[in-house]
């Protein structure tokens, strides 16, 4: 056990809900998409337009390459335990030897791969460090500086880690609450290093590392030849500038290219590896392509320090663009935009409708307050899992818009007669003196029935097969898997309800269509996203719901006498219409 070197440590992670989550969707996917493409060409433009500008009439006072475009370069690659190296006569560390590569120049001979297998020492093999190091001199030079014909101008070179460290998974505390019930014997399974380290998990002990080898090794030759002024590098090329001391010129910049390196390419090291796979490749790499991936790859640290991305995310987006078809990805990054904006609309549409809304004819005052608990009861589900505050957020902010529209389907008064100030929920008069009331109370007695049998059934089943935490866990846990599974089965009173009046004249129809927008969009990521398949087809259950909403609308009429999302009737605007003709023909005659 060793703690990582600087920079190596993979980060905390929040842990989903678990097994009975796999029905969870995950909505947020367009917006993340959205914002880490937002965020990478924001920062790369304003990198342009705001970095210090070239003095024309100082041309001593910038920076300048060392070398020229397409001069030929040697390139010496050894591996070594030392993160510092020296031991150039070492030639068992030397595993790659590259002559006469052209710098900065695209064709046959710029691109140079090698293969190999490489025996790990028993330091490796217990958690030890390896580093890949990289020279680069001008043909004819050597990289050694202890070399008789050695030229400090002349050559370069940069250090990488080839093995990376992730945290070992805590002991999991959750544990079988009837005990050792059939199914739930208590295995202990070795401890692994996943994706995503438990939060639930907090032990006061250190925490435990494990190495992986990095497969891939990248190495990309930054075509850049701009002229830096000395006291005024932009703050995204000074960490990678390699400046020499006494012209102050800048050598050709070394990158270790490890954006497509994804996790699970990594290979675990213990005692029992013989040997590892090493590919390696040396190429160019373009000014603008390379600040496009640190710009990514800071976009995506960055949403993931708000707790707006969880770390496996990132490499699931890379997956997308590997994987995936490239007209199938740019019709998915437009809508993704697209996305965020139906969200706005249909918020704004629902806050819209329930504000201006005077009557409650037609429409379901129980699925409001059922909606209601469901937005409560995940809101403490992320509570009780140590969800990041972004997340708990936005569904705090949820809960008090689901309340406050209880407040405007129903009359909340508040009951001081007792010791305790007491919540009442009175029905309006416009819900309650017509049909509306009676179809509602029906749809609901029976829907609940099916509702209740199925939350019984699945928390029997996650008590007697699955592992908790406490009580209270497995309640919430029950519960928030319920509202996600069968969550879809609150939408039906309102179906019921329309059937029954033969209308979805009372309907807010625009913050729906906006719904709906959305949900087409969460479809095309059901397609483009690798996820299992029960929470593939659990992305399609609000779709038949909207669709029987539509054939509702197409053969139910316009119900002139029913008031509309506004409080309005079509009857009053024939009258406002008729009232004003008969204006119109009299001051004409």
């Amino acid at each position: 056990m060793m703690a990582p070197p600087a920079g190596e440590g993979g980060a905390a992670q929040t842990r989903g809900p678990g097994r009975g989550q796999a029905q969870q969707q995950q909505p947020g996917f367009g917006q993340t998409l959205t914002g880490i493409i937002r965020i990478a060409v924001f920062w790369y433009f304003a990198s342009k337009f705001f970095s210090p500008k070239r003095g024309p009439s100082e041309p001593s006072q910038l920076m300048s390459n060392l070398f020229n475009k397409a001069e030929p370069l040697d390139m010496w690659v050894y591996l070594s335990e030392n993160e510092k190296f020296n031991d150039f006569t070492n030639e068992g560390a030397l595993i790659w030897h590259e002559a006469n590569i052209p710098y900065a120049v695209w064709g046959p001979g710029s691109s140079r791969f090698y293969s190999l297998k490489y025996v790990p020492s028993e330091a490796v093999k217990n958690n030890g460090s390896l580093y890949a190091h990289a020279f680069f001199a001008r043909s004819g030079y050597p990289p050694d500086p202890k070399d008789p014909e050695y030229q400090p101008y002349a050559a370069f070179g940069r250090t990488h880690s080839v093995v990376t460290y992730l945290p070992k998974s805590k002991a999991d505390k959750r544990k079988s609450l009837l005990g050792n019930s059939k199914g739930s014997e208590e295995v202990e399974v070795p401890p692994e290093v996943n994706e995503e380290t438990q939060d639930d998990s907090k032990d006061d002990g250190p925490t435990e590392w494990v190495s992986f080898w990095k497969p891939n090794i990248t190495i990309n030759l930054v075509d850049d030849f701009t002229g830096y002024p000395h006291n005024a590098i932009p703050p995204n090329i000074a960490p990678y500038l390699n400046v020499n001391p006494k012209t102050l010129n800048y050598y050709p910049t070394v990158f270790f290219n490890e954006f497509w390196l994804l996790r699970d390419k990594l290979i675990p090291i213990n005692e029992t590896v013989t040997e590892l796979p090493l590919h390696l490749e040396v190429g160019p790499i373009s000014m603008t392509k390379w600040q496009l991936f640190l710009q990514i790859d800071q976009s995506f640290q960055i949403h993931r320090n708000y707790g707006s991305m969880l770390e496996g995310e990132a490499d699931e987006l890379k997956r997308v663009f590997l994987e995936g078809n490239p007209y199938l990805l740019a019709i998915t990054m437009v809508v993704s935009l697209l996305h965020s904006v139906f969200d706005f609309l249909a918020f704004k549409n629902d806050i819209q409708f329930w504000n201006k809304n005077k009557s409650m004819e037609g429409l379901s005052a129980k699925s409001v307050v059922v909606s209601f608990i469901c937005q409560l009861i995940v809101f403490l589900y992320l509570l009780d899992n140590d969800t990041s505050w972004m997340i708990l957020a936005s569904s705090g902010i949820g809960c008090c818009i689901e309340f406050w529209k209880i407040g405007k389907a129903m009359h909340i008064e508040i009951d001081r007669s007792g010791r305790i100030p007491v919540l009442r929920f009175k029905d309006r008069e416009s819900y309650a003196r017509n049909k509306t009331k009676e179809y509602d109370d029906l749809a609901m007695k029976y829907l609940s029935y099916v509702l209740f049998l199925l939350v019984a059934c699945f928390s029997v089943y996650s008590l007697m097969y699955e592992r908790h935490k406490s009580w209270y866990s497995w309640i919430l846990s029950s519960l928030t898997s319920c509202v996600y599974m069968f969550g879809f089965i609150m939408m039906c009173p309102q179906l019921f309800i329309n059937y029954k009046l033969k209308s979805v004249a009372h309907l807010p129809w625009r913050q729906m269509t906006y719904k709906f927008l959305n949900t087409i969009i969460d479809d095309l990521f059901a397609f483009v996203i690798k996820m299992p398949m029960l929470h593939r087809l659990s992305v399609f259950r609000d779709d038949v719901i909207f669709l029987i909403y539509l054939y509702q609308r197409w053969i139910y009429p316009v119900d002139k006498k029913r008031v509309n999302e506004f409080g309005f009737g079509g009857e009053d605007d024939d009258q406002t219409s008729s009232s004003t003709d008969a204006a119109a023909e009299k001051k004409t005659n």
